[in-house]
């Protein structure tokens, strides 16, 4: 588990507070290549990105299916999210 830190709104953090814990399986991150698209970070001995979005895309490192209540309600605002 780890805090994710909203760097940028989006419409799926909705009601989700801002450093909220969700579930981390591995270290393992991607790097966009453009640092706008990075919506979600979270640090493990560093900071790093969490969470991209792009146009209708948004991607997480972390498993919403294991997070919790954050997890679910990241996955009722995916379900009601009209980009």
């Amino acid at each position: 588990w780890n805090q994710v830190i909203q760097a940028r709104p989006h419409a799926l953090w909705d009601t989700i507070p801002q450093d909220s814990y969700f579930y981390f399986v591995h270290s393992f991150y991607a790097r966009p290549s453009d640092a706008r698209h990075s919506v979600g970070e979270a640090d493990y001995g560093g900071r790093f990105t969490a969470a991209v979005a792009r146009d209708n895309i948004f991607g997480t490192q972390f498993h919403p299916e294991k997070s919790a209540e954050h997890g679910l309600t990241l996955y009722r605002n995916f379900l009601q999210w009209s980009p």
